[in-house]
C-alpha cells in the first residue's frame, strides 16, 4: 500500500512537470552517470543536480527555471559555441558529459523539439583536437579479473592503436596501470580494485556481464570481421578477451558511430619490456617533476621532436624500455646512418612541415574531422615526396622500410586540392569550405544567394522600361519577402500579370511569376547550399576513409621517423655515445653524465664511472648530504633505460648485459590519503623491491631505515643489503649514512664500497662529486647544516656538543684508571666496556643515548689501544 502511494506521488509531481521537463527526464534516465548538455536554442543547459554541480565545477552562476515538487528546479547553461572550454575542463575533473542536440524542426513540431543524445564525451573517449594534450596519448583501459589473472586492454581512440595483455600478479598490474596512465579506467562493479588504484581519477564502474568472455569474444571477432582470435595471438588470453570487449562496447556506446580506425590488436607481455614500477618512474622523474614543469624531466630534455605524432611516440619509448636488444640495436643503427652525412638535419626540417595525420585520421574515421583537419593533411600529403626522397640516401634497411611507409597519396592530395579552400571556417556548418569548381550545383546554389542584389537591379530596370513607372521598385524584407512597388499614383499603368501581394498606404505591392520563382530560389538557396556542401563534405570524409589503413601507417612511421631523428639530433648535440648490450652480465659505464642535471647547470658537470659485474653486485655508497649520491644513482638508471629505448647515452662508454627490471627506493613522503607513514611508505617500497627484484635487475636504494630509531634503522638497512647480496645478487646501489654497513664488504666478495668526495675548506665544505673507492671518511653534518642556512648559532651549538660527545667516554675511562687494558681474557666484571653493556637496555634506549654509549665505547677502545 505505501508502495502504490509512493508511485502515486512520483506520478503526481511528474505531471506537474512542464512537457519539456518531461523530456529532459526522460533522456536523462538514461545518462545517469554523465553530465546531460541540453540544447536549448544557443545554450546548453544542465538542470537539477547536474547544474549544482556544474555550477561549482565550472564556476558558473546556478539559477532556477520552474519548479518540481514546490521547489524551484536548479539550472546552469553555457553558450553552445564555447562549449568546448567547458567541457575541456570537466574532462580534466573526470566528468564525462552527454551531448543532446535538437534533431527535429521546429517549425513542424508540436511541443517539444525532438532531441536525443549525439555524443557522450568522457576522459578517455575524447578525440576532438581542443579537448586533448597533443603531446600526450589520451588512453581507454578496461581491466576484467578472470580466473586468479588479470587481463588490460587499452586503446588510443585517437588514434585506433589497440593494446592488450594478461597479467600474472597485482604488482605487475600496478605497474601496467602506472605505465598507462589512463584517462579513464573500466572495471567491473563486482571486483575490488587494489588500493592504489582506487585513487586515481576517471573510474568508471561497469555492468559484470559487460566481461562476459562468450559476448566479449563476439564482439571483437565482429569488430575485424574475423572468424577467430588466433590470428592476432589472444585466443588464449581470456582475462584480457574479457577487457578488450567490454572496451569496445563503452567505446560503441559512447560514440553512437562505427569504428573503422580500430583495424587490429596488438599483444602485449611484460616480458618484452624493462619493468618499472610506480614509485621508479617517479623518482627517475621520466616525464613528470613534482613542481609541474616538463623542462626538469628526462622528456624534457630529450624531446626535441618535429611533430606532435614523435612527440607521443617518444614518451612511450620513454615508459616502455625493450629487452629485445634485437629491436634496440636497429635502432642505434637507424641513428648511426642519421648522423652521416648529416642526414637528420634535412629530415628535421621536413617534419616540422607534417601534421598530426595520426589523430586527423581517427577523426576522419569517427566523421568529426573539421575543415582545418583537412587542409593540414593535405599539408601533410604534399610533403610526403620531399622525405622519401631524403630518405632514399640512406642504405639503412630499417630506413628504407620506413620510406615504404611513407606512401605518397597522389590521389587523395589532388582531392583534397580541388575540395578544400586555402584558408577554410573551423566548422562545415559556416559553409565556405568547398573549394569553387568543386561541383556546379553548389556554384549555383552560391550563386543565386550571393547574386540576388544584381538580379533586383536588372528586374527594376527592365520593369521600369516595359511598364514605364520610373518610380517602379524592386525589393525585399524579411516579413513579406520579394515584392514590386508602385504608388497609387501610377496604378492605372500596372500590368495584368502583376498580382497583388500587400497594400500600403499610398502604395501597392506586387508579385510576379518570375519574381515568386527567383524568391523560392534565393530564399532557399543559402539553407540549400549550406546542407548541400555539408553532404559533399560527408562524401568527401567517406573517401578519406578508404584509405584509413594507409593513412595510419603513414602515421606510424612518420612518428617513429621522428623520434629516430631526434636520437640522432641529440646524440650530436648533447655527445651522446652508441651503448653496447650483451648477454654478459653486468654494467659498465665510463664517464657518466646525468642529461637533465647536466642541462640545467651553470656548471661544468662532473661525469663518474659505474661498474658492475658477476662478481662485483652490490656498490655500498657513503658520503656527504648534496654530494651527488642520489644524482649518481639516477644517472645510473636513466642511462640503462636510455640505452634499451635505442637513444645514445651520456657517458663516454656503456656496456650492458640483460636487465629485466629496474627499481628505485629515494625519498619517501607520508601517504596521508592511505593513513601511511613516510616509513611505512619507504617500507612498502622496500619490500616490493625484496620480493620481485631479480639477479638482472638494477636497484637504487637510498637511506634505507632513515624513518625509525637508530638501532632498527640500522639493523633493517643492514639485513637489506644483505639479503639483497647474498640471495637476490641484483645489481644494487646502495647508499647509506650508517658507516657500519661498510664492513659488508669484508664479509661478501661481492659488495664493494665507494664514496662521493668533498673537502672542507675552513669551516665551509667544497662537493667535488668526484666518485672514488673505499668508504668516505666523515659525514660533513655540520657543515652541509651550515651551507643550508642553519644559523651560526645553532651550529656553534652542535659543535660544542659534538665535542662534549666525544670527550664523554674519555671521561668515563678516567673514571675506571686502573683499568688499563682491555683483555678478552680478563674477568667480564673487570672491563668498562662489559660493565658499560650490561648496563645497556637497548629496547629503552633513545637515539641521543645509543649515541652517548656508542662515543663512550669508541674511547675505550681508543684508550685500550695506548
Amino acid at each position: 500500500m505505501n508502495n502504490q502511494k509512493k508511485q502515486g506521488a512520483k506520478q503526481d509531481e511528474k505531471t506537474q512537470h512542464t512537457p519539456m521537463m518531461q523530456q529532459y527526464l526522460r533522456i536523462k534516465s538514461g545518462q545517469p552517470d554523465t553530465l546531460l548538455f541540453y540544447r536549448m536554442g544557443d545554450f546548453y543547459e544542465l538542470f537539477f543536480d547536474d547544474a549544482k554541480k556544474a555550477a561549482q565545477l565550472l564556476d558558473i552562476t546556478l539559477t532556477a527555471r520552474g519548479q518540481s515538487g514546490g521547489q524551484p528546479i536548479p539550472m546552469a547553461g553555457i553558450p553552445y559555441h564555447a562549449a568546448e572550454n567547458y567541457i575541456a575542463r570537466l574532462l580534466k575533473q573526470g566528468e564525462s558529459i552527454a551531448i543532446c542536440e535538437q534533431i527535429g524542426d521546429p517549425a513542424k513540431s508540436k511541443g517539444p523539439v525532438e532531441r536525443k543524445v549525439v555524443r557522450i564525451v568522457t576522459p578517455g573517449t575524447v578525440t576532438d583536437e581542443a579537448l586533448l594534450e597533443d603531446r600526450k596519448d589520451n588512453l581507454l583501459v578496461a581491466l576484467a579479473v578472470f580466473d586468479k589473472f588479470f587481463g588490460l586492454a587499452c586503446l588510443d581512440l585517437g588514434s585506433g592503436k589497440f593494446t592488450l595483455q594478461q597479467l600474472d600478479t597485482e604488482t605487475q598490474l600496478l605497474s601496467e596501470i602506472e605505465r598507462l596512465n589512463p584517462a579513464e579506467l573500466l572495471y567491473s562493479e563486482d571486483i575490488k580494485l587494489p588500493s592504489a588504484v582506487k585513487e586515481r581519477r576517471g573510474l568508471c564502474k561497469r555492468p559484470p556481464w559487460h566481461f562476459d568472455l562468450d559476448s566479449c569474444r563476439l564482439l571483437i571477432l565482429k569488430q575485424f570481421n574475423s572468424h577467430d582470435l588466433k590470428g592476432y595471438g589472444c585466443e588464449h588470453l581470456p582475462a584480457a578477451i574479457c577487457a578488450a570487449g567490454c572496451l569496445l562496447q563503452y567505446v560503441r556506446d559512447t560514440q553512437q558511430s562505427a569504428l573503422p580506425h580500430i583495424q587490429g590488436i596488438r599483444v602485449e607481455s611484460c616480458d618484452d619490456s624493462i619493468s618499472l614500477d610506480a614509485a621508479s618512474r617517479r623518482n627517475l622523474e621520466l616525464d613528470s617533476h613534482p613542481s609541474g614543469q616538463l623542462q626538469y624531466t628526462l622528456l624534457g630534455v630529450l624531446d626535441k621532436t618535429a611533430t606532435t605524432m614523435g612527440s607521443r611516440c617518444l614518451r612511450r619509448w620513454i615508459h616502455r624500455p625493450l629487452r629485445d636488444h634485437a629491436v634496440v640495436n636497429g635502432r642505434y643503427a637507424c641513428v648511426a646512418s642519421l648522423l652521416e652525412n648529416q642526414l637528420y638535419r634535412d629530415l628535421q626540417g621536413s617534419l616540422r612541415q607534417i601534421g598530426d595525420i595520426e589523430r586527423i585520421s581517427s577523426r576522419i574515421a569517427l566523421k568529426s574531422a573539421r575543415p582545418r583537419d583537412l587542409l593540414v593533411l593535405r599539408h601533410t600529403l604534399a610533403v610526403l615526396p620531399q622525405l622519401q626522397n631524403q630518405l632514399a640516401d640512406s642504405d639503412n634497411p630499417h630506413l628504407e622500410n620506413l620510406r615504404t611507409q611513407l606512401r605518397e597519396q597522389p590521389e587523395l592530395l589532388a582531392l583534397l586540392q580541388r575540395a578544400i579552400i586555402d584558408n577554410p571556417p573551423v566548422l562545415i556548418r559556416d559553409g565556405g569550405v568547398i573549394a569553387p569548381g568543386y561541383h556546379p550545383e553548389l556554384d549555383e546554389l552560391r550563386n543565386l544567394s550571393q547574386n540576388a542584389d544584381q538580379f533586383l537591379i536588372d528586374m527594376e530596370q527592365r520593369e521600369r522600361a516595359a511598364t514605364g513607372i520610373a518610380t517602379l521598385k524592386v525589393n525585399y524584407n524579411r516579413v513579406h519577402g520579394y515584392y514590386i512597388e508602385i504608388s497609387n499614383a501610377q496604378a492605372d499603368k500596372v500590368p495584368v500579370h502583376y498580382t497583388r501581394k500587400q497594400t500600403l498606404k499610398g502604395a501597392e505591392r506586387y508579385i510576379t511569376p518570375e519574381l515568386k520563382s527567383f524568391e523560392d530560389k534565393v530564399l532557399s538557396a543559402r539553407e540549400k547550399s549550406l546542407s548541400f556542401e555539408k553532404a559533399l563534405y560527408d562524401q568527401l570524409l567517406d573517401t578519406l576513409g578508404t584509405a584509413l589503413l594507409d593513412l595510419q601507417h603513414c602515421a606510424n612511421a612518420l612518428a617513429e621517423l621522428d623520434v629516430l631523428v631526434n636520437f640522432a639530433e641529440r646524440a650530436e648535440t648533447l655527445n651522446l655515445s652508441q651503448p653496447v648490450l650483451d648477454q654478459q652480465p653486468g654494467i659498465d659505464i665510463v664517464a657518466g653524465r646525468h642529461l637533465v642535471v647536466e642541462a640545467l647547470s651553470n656548471i661544468p658537470f662532473v661525469a663518474n664511472d659505474l661498474n658492475f659485474s658477476a662478481e662485483r653486485r652490490m656498490l655500498v655508497i657513503t658520503g656527504p648530504n648534496m654530494g651527488g649520491k642520489s644524482t649518481y644513482m639516477r644517472q645510473a638508471a636513466l642511462i640503462v633505460l636510455l640505452a634499451h629505448i635505442g637513444c645514445y647515452v651520456p657517458a663516454q662508454s656503456l656496456r650492458c648485459g640483460p636487465i629485466d627490471k629496474i627499481f628505485t627506493r629515494i625519498g619517501a613522503s607520508d601517504d596521508l590519503a592511505s593513513g601511511r607513514s613516510t616509513f611505512m611508505v619507504e617500507m612498502s617500497e622496500t619490500a616490493n623491491i625484496l620480493h620481485n627484484a631479480t639477479s638482472n635487475s638494477l636497484i637504487l636504494m637510498d637511506e634505507i631505515g632513515r624513518g625509525t630509531s637508530t638501532f632498527d634503522g640500522l639493523s633493517l638497512a643492514w639485513a637489506c643489503a644483505d639479503y639483497l647480496a647474498r640471495h637476490t645478487q641484483a645489481f644494487t646501489l646502495f647508499a647509506t649514512h650508517y658507516f657500519e654497513l661498510t664492513t659488508l664488504a669484508e664479509e661478501q666478495g661481492n659488495i664493494h664500497n665507494i664514496h662521493l668526495d668533498a673537502m672542507e675548506h675552513g669551516d665551509k665544505i667544497v662537493f667535488l662529486h668526484a666518485v672514488k673507492d673505499g668508504p668516505a671518511s666523515q659525514s660533513y653534518g655540520l657543515q652541509v647544516a651550515a651551507l643550508a642556512g642553519v644559523p651560526q648559532s645553532v651550529i656553534a651549538n652542535a659543535k660544542n656538543k659534538l665535542a662534549q660527545l666525544e670527550n664523554t667516554a674519555y671521561i668515563e675511562l678516567q673514571n675506571h684508571s686502573e683499568i688499563n687494558q682491555f683483555d678478552l681474557f680478563t674477568s667480564q666484571e673487570c672491563h668498562p666496556a662489559v660493565v658499560l653493556l650490561e648496563e645497556i637496555d637497548p629496547d629503552h634506549l633513545s637515539p641521543r643515548q645509543a649515541l652517548d654509549a656508542l662515543y663512550r665505547l669508541k674511547a675505550l677502545l681508543k684508550a685500550n689501544k695506548h
